[in-house]
This record gives C-alpha cells, sequence and structure tokens, in this order.
C-alpha cells in the first residue's frame, strides 16, 4: 500500500479564494492540516489566528495556529470545517473525510463518496449503548 491523494478545492468562506490542492488523505489523521503558504494564499495570517495544541506522532505537544471556516470540495460533496497550520503539505484527516461520507480505497489508492450513499452523505449521529445493569 502506498499514499493516497486526492485534489481537493479549499475555500475561504471570508473572503471566498479558492484553491485546488493535492492532499495526502490520512483516515488515521484526524484534521485536515494546510502548510502556511496554503493559509496565505487563501488570505489567512497565521499569526494573527488562534491556536490549537495538537500532539504529534511522536507525542510531542505543540501549539499550532488554526484557520476558518473553510469549506471543503470533493467529488460534488462539501463540509465546512477548520485546518491546522501544520506540515509541508495538505493532510485530509478523518473529520473531512467523515463529514463528506468518503472512503479510502488502499488498493486502488483512491478516495471516493461511500457506494452505500453515492448520492448524498450519510452521517453517523448516535452514541454508545450503555450495558444493562443488574
Amino acid at each position: 500500500m502506498g499514499l493516497v491523494y486526492a485534489d481537493v478545492e479549499i475555500e475561504n468562506c471570508f473572503n471566498h479564494r479558492r484553491l485546488t490542492v493535492s492532499a495526502v488523505v490520512d483516515s488515521g489523521a484526524v484534521f485536515l492540516c494546510v502548510p502556511e503558504h496554503i493559509a496565505v494564499q487563501l488570505g489567512f495570517d497565521a499569526t494573527e489566528t488562534e491556536t490549537r495544541e495538537v500532539r504529534m506522532a511522536n507525542g510531542h505537544v505543540q501549539a499550532v495556529p488554526i484557520i476558518g471556516p473553510l469549506r471543503i470540495r470533493f467529488a460534488g460533496r462539501h463540509c465546512d470545517c477548520s485546518a491546522l497550520v501544520l506540515g509541508d503539505e495538505t493532510l485530509f484527516g478523518a473529520v473531512p473525510m467523515e463529514m463528506m461520507d468518503l472512503v479510502v480505497h488502499p488498493a486502488t489508492r483512491q478516495l471516493s463518496v461511500h457506494p452505500e450513499s453515492p448520492y448524498v452523505p450519510r452521517a453517523h449521529a448516535k452514541s454508545a449503548r450503555r450495558a444493562a445493569t443488574p
């Protein structure tokens, strides 16, 4: 299995600047992450935004800028979310994938709409059942 990439459109909801970027699709990552040069092209100044503490894969915790609101588009679907300003390439994590009901196909290294909901995205909005108490 190799890396999965997808072309996604990112739009700044304030000024409506849009970019299409090639993003690494990683269902093991949580958020959308964009490098600083993408944030700047969208019209954000990462030094003037809020920060969020992020635990990196190596366990290190660091504060990183967070930008938004953003509208993300892929395969005729969209979601609104924020992005962490982090790294050197765009990372498409589980949150936007779940919001748009997308699935990763490791064998073909492609991202697509969920085959069980090809026309309208589905969302799961339920809680875990509690165990019965005696």
